[in-house]
């Protein structure tokens, strides 16, 4: 997955891709007076909302505590931690970096422990604030190709991450005394772990930049990572859930396991809205649609870039979109952030195809090779393909790329090499989907459950290996990971004929603390004996959680798996059961309303 990588090979084979050098960046030709107009337009309203932004958080810190705070009076309070902000700093990861930035911001120093929460929101988002206006003040510079492609992905996860504090920060205040309830507790660890893997993500589109912006920008970022870790972990301290191996149990439980009976797809989860439930059972046939996708142009537009400039912006009605069948290829196609509740339906899987070839040979960051992109929360696809014809050879190169909060992806295809499907970030769910890729092929950090998908391995490169999953979970209070239950594990026919010269393991740890467990899923003989396999020698092997609860097949076998620290065969029905919908994914009880049939617990 991200830039920096290496692909499985065998020992002397061949790096995950070639590294490119790179132009200076002066030397870059200048971008074109036409796209260089439309975007100054962008970053001029951006810097002045980021600047807003900063503004309102200094007033909101400043309310917060103002009821304790007595402005002139007395001695001038010694610049040294207090015990609440000690305390409150002794959870986080970076100690040193949070005592500091509490202490330079107005109210902490006569602050609670209580109010500190507040306040490390407040400061977080006032610095992401200042980022933001800060980095789009340099987007005039000059680029090549590589180090534009990773600046504009980098202002744009900003942009998002500015967008989740600001969210998590109204989800706070509105709690008296700052305690939530498990809907509320789970949004804000979702968001806020999305903010630090937008963080992460323009990192690693920059490893491998050359020149001054590639500096300038490390420089306008610096701490951001370790600011929103830090708030992470005391917002997760205030309920005291443990983040050391499993993830967050919902405090609220909607859909009680007992109350699960029938076949899997006899009961709907619970995120989405009854009238979306039906639109997810209803034939095409029976389905009003907003806007209708045309090649021929017997429909509303003829392009799907077309129709989503007609979705409204922040609209709570959800957007139907009927993409005929056909081949679109279009510059790729992004459902953004402000475009919500929109749902895309096609004519069926091999009907309906959105596809595309950009690759990371192309000089561009992974996260912009996607041919489909959504981020608008509540984001619904339907019977299509997202394809990415790349091909093993030009290395990353992802066909969908999913970062909206509340998505469902419900009988798709995904087809690809490396890279196939980035699971980037928040909460999504995918059923009854077939996914086809090589090296790392579904990768990221949402918090996902696959159910009741077939997944298949095809033919990589020579002198490569096959890695089902690269999950990129950085921080242990991150709630995110990768659940793959009730699925079934295939090889391509290609790979079935010369099994026997490739080795097919079911992921490797991206970051510190990957997470991914397989549940009650079919393994073929393509699964190698050992399971999974390290990404740099001992990394991360003893903090990451690999776990495997009762897997059928001759490559579920475990007698022969890693004996690695953090991989677990799992025994326990309770520690299973956390990874499903009902308790890993489940929230703000969205799924119902999408009409997805899932199942909630572990079994019927």
């Amino acid at each position: 997955m991200g830039y920096g990588r290496l692909q499985p090979s065998e020992p002397g084979g061949s790096s995950r891709r070639p590294l490119h050098e790179q132009d200076p960046a002066t030397s870059a030709p200048s971008v074109p007076s036409a796209s260089r107009g439309k975007r100054d337009k962008k970053l001029i309203f951006i810097s002045a909302l980021a600047l807003l932004l900063i503004i309102l958080s200094l007033v909101a810190a400043i309310l917060v505590v103002g009821l304790k705070s007595r402005a002139g009076s007395g001695p001038k309070i010694p610049r040294k931690p207090t015990q609440a902000i000690s305390r409150t700093c002794s959870k986080t990861l970076y100690p040193t970096i949070c005592v500091n930035s509490l202490l330079n911001f107005p109210g902490s120093l006569t602050a609670s422990e209580q109010d500190l929460v507040h306040i490390s929101f407040n400061m977080t988002l006032q610095h992401f604030s200042k980022a933001l206006y800060d980095t789009s003040g340099i987007s005039y510079l000059q680029m090549d190709t590589h180090a534009r492609s990773a600046f504009d992905a980098c202002l744009e996860l900003l942009d998002d991450s500015v967008d989740a504090l600001t969210r998590s920060l109204g989800s706070i205040v509105q709690i008296p005394g700052g305690n939530s309830n498990a809907n509320d507790r789970e949004d804000v660890l979702t968001w806020l772990s999305a903010a630090l893997t937008n963080q992460e993500t323009c990192k690693d589109g920059f490893a491998d930049v050359g020149g001054g912006v590639k500096d300038q920008v490390a420089d306008k970022l610096k701490d951001l990572s370790e600011l929103v870790s830090n708030c992470l972990a005391i917002f997760a301290a205030t309920n005291g859930d443990d983040f050391s191996g499993v993830p967050i149990q919902n405090r609220r439980r909607l859909l009680e396991e007992d109350d699960i009976s029938g076949e899997i797809g006899d009961t709907f989860p619970g995120w989405l809205s009854r009238k979306d439930r039906r639109l997810l059972a209803s034939p095409v046939s029976a389905i009003h649609a907003d806007i209708v996708v045309s090649k021929d142009g017997n429909g509303t537009v003829k392009t799907i870039s077309e129709a989503i400039k007609k979705v409204p912006e922040n609209s709570e009605r959800r957007t139907i979109i009927y993409v005929r069948a056909g081949r679109y290829e279009e510059s790729m196609i992004k459902v953004g952030r402000k475009k919500k509740n929109v749902m895309f339906i096609g004519d069926g899987k091999g009907k309906t195809i959105i596809t595309g070839g950009k690759s990371v040979q192309e000089k561009m960051t992974t996260f912009h090779t996607a041919s489909f992109a959504a981020t608008g929360s509540g984001f619904i696809a339907r019977d299509m393909t997202f394809e990415n014809y790349a091909g093993p050879a030009k290395h990353q190169a992802v066909a969908l790329r999913v970062g909206a909060d509340h998505a469902v992806v419900y009988r798709c295809n995904i087809i690809g090499y490396q890279d196939t499907l980035y699971v980037h970030s928040n909460r999504q769910f995918f059923r009854e989907c077939d996914v086809y890729g090589t090296v790392d092929f579904i990768c990221g950090n949402a918090a996902v459950v696959f159910q009741n998908c077939s997944i298949y391995a095809r033919k990589p490169m020579a002198n490569q290996k096959n890695t089902i999953t690269a999950q990129n979970r950085k921080d242990p209070n991150q709630n995110t990971g990768i659940s793959i239950h009730a699925c079934r594990l295939y090889a391509t026919s290609d790979l079935e004929a010369s099994k026997g010269s490739f080795q097919t393991y079911l992921g490797r740890p991206w970051k510190l603390y990957s997470r991914v467990v397989y549940m009650l899923t079919y393994m073929g003989d393509h699964i190698h004996p050992r399971g999974w396999l390290e990404w740099n020698a001992t990394f991360a092997l003893d903090t990451l959680y690999y776990g495997e609860y009762m897997n059928s097949g001759p490559g579920g076998a475990v007698g022969q798996r890693v004996k690695w620290p953090g991989y677990r065969v799992i025994t326990s029905t309770v520690e299973a059961s956390k990874f499903t919908v009902a308790q890993f994914i489940y929230g703000s009880s969205w799924l119902p309303s999408t009409g997805v049939a899932f199942l909630a617990g572990l079994s019927t």
